[in-house]
């Protein structure tokens, strides 16, 4: 017999953060958040999602155990404003009983028919800037800091419970020197040319703060065409400005502009943080910072975060301009290994980005949806 409970004290969300570290003690493979940063992402007065989105939390308890929770959201942007009447999930774990994961799927496909939704999908955040997707290959690698990780029992609890892959997600990897300059050297000399655009590099992070909302603009416009995108919201943008940007070394910020110094295209790259964060164990005090810092700087393994190019600019050679400005830098790193966030597998855009380089994928995912209505 299991029974939920919703989340409403500080107590009780932090045992919902903190039940991952339960279920993935010993694995070597999962990479734990920073607990405080998680149980902020929660909190209703600081992250400004909650302005256009609703969350609630629940935990699973068999006597008197945690054995599973989730987190039931609504954003209401895609509801209202594109129309799309759907039930977001994640935060999604639990051990491997089917009793205990339908509680949980049943509660929230509860919501999402008193609210009149059409179906529910999971395991996605509040935006495309959050984690998405159940891992169903690629199990022995790692999880990037920007993803979630999970047992190979989770997908066939979905499929379990009625539901269906909705979307596939692949995660692929490039070591280094398998990277030939001269497939885009010569081209990105040519685009700078015939277009008068020039990139930038930066030092400091002061020197990028004046150019993040302009970035976050062109986000919203190269990300748009994709599937369940919501746009992110000037306060989001502020939010993430003073929390994540400061986190990201200066150096690993790339810009291109226009003659008019209008922003054309962007590039993130982090160091991958991931075995940082497995020797914090989930805290910054008091060494979880040092570690952090360390991979910042010495950091071997780059992921790339976020690239975006204005919709006028692409398809015309403006991802070389970066990739060089990205390949001095990883020389003078000693990068090894370059490393992809999730991306869709029919994302065609994103394929003929990277298609003069030869990936390895290493890691598949999906999110699942069920009908509701």
């Amino acid at each position: 017999m299991v029974t939920l409970k919703e989340v409403q004290t500080k107590k009780e969300l932090k045992d919902f953060v903190k039940f991952p570290f339960k279920i993935y003690k010993d694995c070597k493979q999962w990479t734990p958040p920073i607990i405080s940063e998680e149980i902020e992402s929660f909190n209703k007065q600081e992250n400004p999602v909650f302005k256009n989105a609703d969350a609630r939390l629940f935990l699973c308890f068999r006597d008197n155990e945690i054995v599973g929770r989730i987190a039931a959201i609504i954003n209401w942007v895609e509801v209202k404003e594109q129309k799309i009447k759907k039930m977001r999930f994640g935060w999604c774990d639990f051990i491997d009983d089917l009793e205990v994961s339908q509680a949980l799927f049943d509660t929230v496909q509860d919501i999402g028919k008193k609210h009149d939704l059409e179906f529910v999908e999971g395991p996605v955040g509040f935006s495309n800037l959050d984690k998405v997707g159940v891992v169903t290959e690629g199990f022995d690698t790692i999880a990037l800091m920007v993803t979630w990780y999970n047992h190979p029992y989770y997908a066939k609890h979905y499929e379990a419970s009625g539901f269906k892959i909705e979307k596939e997600y692949v995660e692929t990897k490039i070591p280094f020197t398998n990277i030939n300059k001269d497939v885009f050297y010569k081209v990105q000399d040519l685009i700078k040319r015939r277009y008068k655009l020039r990139a930038i590099n930066f030092t400091k992070t002061s020197e990028v703060m004046p150019y993040v909302d302009e970035m976050f603009e062109l986000f919203n416009i190269s990300y748009a065409s994709l599937p369940s995108f919501v746009p992110v919201s000037d306060e989001q943008i502020a939010y993430f400005k003073k929390k994540f940007i400061s986190f990201v070394n200066p150096e690993y910020i790339k810009f291109v502009v226009d003659s008019q110094n209008a922003l054309i295209g962007f590039a993130i790259v982090m160091p991958s943080f991931a075995k940082a964060l497995q020797k914090a164990k989930g805290k910054l005090f008091p060494f979880g910072f040092t570690h952090i810092l360390h991979a910042k700087k010495y950091g071997k393994d780059a992921v790339f975060y976020l690239i975006g190019v204005r919709p006028d600019y692409q398809n015309k050679g403006v991802h070389s301009i970066i990739f060089n400005e990205y390949h001095e830098l990883f020389i003078k790193k000693g990068i090894k290994m370059c490393y992809r966030t999730p991306e869709l597998e029919n994302n065609e855009a994103a394929r003929k980005i990277w298609r003069h380089f030869t990936s390895e994928t290493y890691r598949k995912r999906k999110t699942f949806k069920k009908n509701i209505k």
